[in-house]
C-alpha cells in the first residue's frame, strides 16, 4: 500500500504524487514540533495513559552482561555495584539523588542505563561506585543487586525496552485491530506478519510535553540570538500551564525585572530562575545572555541544541510521508545505516545508495541489516543526494538553518549524527483492560506507537 498525506500550508513544497488515500493531519501540538500526520487511517480508539503508575510499565533489555562479574568480585579491580531497580512513581534522576543522599556519597557516583518517567512502573538497570554489596531501603523501589563491574553502567547500555501500557476510557478500543492492520502495511514486507511500523519520529516529551519550547531555543541558538534564546526560556508561556505561571512569564516578559523572577516563578523551575539570576547580576551591565545560557547544567544545553536537530528530523520525516516516499527501503539518493552486533541501527557505518546498488540495499533493508536514515544535522552531516537530499535541504532553508550554524562551542556545537526513519516491532493488543504491549530499540518513543491508536490530545499521552 503506497500512502500519500495533504500539502503543508507553509513554505514551499513540491506536489504530492498521487496515491490511493490521503494522510490523517497530526494534532496541532504535535505539528508545532514537526509530527504532521498519522500513517493509519483509522479512527483512533481515544482514551488516557497513565492513570496510575501501574497503567504503564516500562522494562530494559539490558546490553551489560558481558562486563559483569560476581558480587562477590574484589572491589579494587570491580568498585562498582551493579543493581536492578523497579521504581514506582520514580524520576530517574530523582531516585539517584535520593540514594545518594541516603548513603551520604556524592550523586556523581549513580549512573544508568536510559533516563525514564516517573509516571510509571520501570524497572532499569543502575550501578554505584561502591564498596559494600547492600543498598538501602527507599519507599516506590524493589532494588536487587547483581554484580559487581570494572566500569560504571553509562546511558545507553541498553538495547531497547518492552512495554505495557494500559489505555484508560478509550472510546473506541474496537478500531485498534484496524489500525493495527494499517500498521502493518506501513511495516510492509518485515518477514513477520506480527509486526507494524511507525515513522521514528522524536516524540512530545523531547520538546517538553507541557511547553514545547526547547527546539525553537535550540534554533535562536543557532541562529546567534542569545538574547531572543534565554528571554524565551524564562518568558514565554503555554496555555498548557498553570495559570499563575502564565501570568507570571507575561510580567518577566513585559518588565525584563530578572531579579523579580525568584518571587514571580514557582521554585520548580529552578533552571528559568538560574538564567535569571545570573542576568540580575549583570544588571548595571550589558546582559550577558549567552554567559546565562551556559550557566546551566551541561545536559540540559545539549538539549536545546539536540531538540532543534529532533524537530528538523520529524520535519523531514513529515516531509518524505507528504511525498510518498517508502521508508522501510531506500530509494536513489538514501543514506543507510548498518545494523550493529545487536541487530541496532549503527550510524557511524553509513552509504550513500545509488541506482546500481538499490536491489542490494533494498533486501538488507528487508532482512534488518541496514536501515533508512535521516540526518540529526550538525557539522558532518551527509545530505545525500537526489531527493532525499532535497527534503533535506529544503527543510533546513525553511528553518534558516545551515550545517556551519552547529559549529558552537562547548555543549551547544554538534557534529551531527543520523537516525533510522521508521521503527518497527511486535504488537500485543489485550482487551480486559485495554492494553498496548510492544518493544521498541534504545532511542525511540512509546508514545509514536501509542498517538497512531490513541490519536488524541498529546496531554492524554503525557
Amino acid at each position: 500500500m503506497v500512502y500519500s498525506v495533504r500539502a503543508r500550508a507553509n513554505g514551499k513544497r513540491l506536489a504530492a504524487r498521487p496515491h490511493s488515500h490521503r494522510m490523517r493531519n497530526a494534532h496541532p501540538v504535535e505539528a508545532a514540533v514537526g509530527i504532521e500526520y498519522y500513517v493509519s487511517d483509522t479512527e483512533g480508539t481515544g482514551g488516557r495513559l497513565r492513570e496510575t503508575p501501574e497503567d504503564f510499565r516500562v522494562r530494559e533489555r539490558e546490553a551489560f552482561g558481558a562486563d559483569l562479574q560476581d558480587l562477590d568480585a574484589e572491589t579494587g579491580s570491580y568498585p562498582h555495584l551493579v543493581f536492578r531497580a523497579t521504581l514506582r512513581g520514580w524520576d530517574t534522576n530523582d531516585f539517584a539523588s535520593a540514594l545518594s543522599n541516603r548513603l551520604g556519597v556524592s550523586r556523581e557516583r549513580v549512573s544508568w542505563a536510559g533516563t525514564k518517567d516517573k509516571h510509571a512502573i520501570t524497572t532499569q538497570l543502575f550501578s554505584i561506585k561502591r564498596e559494600k554489596n547492600t543498598l538501602p531501603d527507599i519507599d516506590g523501589a524493589d532494588i536487587e543487586p547483581l554484580g559487581r563491574a570494572g566500569r560504571p553502567v553509562l546511558f545507553g547500555d541498553l538495547i531497547g525496552n518492552e512495554f505495557e501500557i494500559v489505555v484508560r476510557e478509550a472510546d473506541r478500543p474496537e478500531n485498534a485491530d484496524r489500525i493495527a492492520e494499517e500498521l502493518r502495511a506501513f511495516a510492509g514486507d518485515d518477514g513477520d506478519e506480527a509486526a507494524i511500523a511507525v515513522p521514528n519520529y522524536f516524540g512530545q516529551q523531547r520538546f517538553g510535553s507541557k511547553r514545547p519550547i526547547t527546539h525553537r531555543v535550540g534554533l535562536a541558538i543557532l541562529a546567534g540570538d542569545w538574547e531572543a534564546a534565554a528571554v524565551q526560556y524564562v518568558c514565554e508561556s503555554s496555555e498548557r500551564e498553570p495559570e499563575r505561571t502564565r501570568q507570571a512569564r507575561d510580567r518577566i516578559a513585559a518588565e525584563r525585572d530578572w531579579s523579580a523572577v525568584p518571587e514571580e516563578l514557582p521554585g520548580g523551575l529552578r533552571f528559568e530562575r538560574a538564567i535569571a539570576a545570573r542576568l540580575a547580576e549583570s544588571a548595571a551591565e550589558p546582559a550577558d545572555y549567552r554567559e546565562a545560557l551556559e550557566r546551566l547544567p551541561t545536559n540540559l544545553q545539549q538539549m536545546f541544541t539536540n531538540a532543534a536537530q529532533s524537530y528538523a528530523f520529524n520535519r523531514i520525516l513529515s516531509e518524505r510521508l507528504r511525498r510518498g516516499l517508502p521508508f522501510g527501503r531506500p530509494v536513489k539518493g538514501d543514506v543507510v545505516c548498518f545494523a550493529d552486533s545487536d541487530g541496532l541501527p549503527d550510524p557511524d557505518r553509513t552509504q550513500v545508495v545509488d541506482e546500481s546498488q538499490l536491489r542490494t540495499v533494498r533486501r538488507h533493508c528487508e532482512r534488518g541489516r541496514a536501515f533508512v536514515t535521516a540526518p540529526l544535522v550538525g557539522t558532518d552531516t551527509e545530505f545525500g543526494e537526489t531527493e532525499p537530499e532535497a527534503i533535506t535541504r529544503e527543510v533546513l532553508s525553511d528553518l534558516g538553518i545551515d550545517r556551519s550554524d552547529f559549529s558552537l562551542p562547548g555543549a551547544f556545537g554538534s557534529s551531527g549524527t543520523r537516525r533510522a526513519i521508521r521503527v518497527s516491532t511486535d504488537l500485543e493488543v489485550d482487551r480486559d483492560p485495554f492494553t498496548l504491549g510492544f518493544s521498541l530499540p534504545k532511542g525511540s518513543y512509546a508514545t509514536v506507537v501509542v498517538r497512531e491508536f490513541l490519536k488524541t490530545d498529546p496531554d492524554d499521552l503525557a
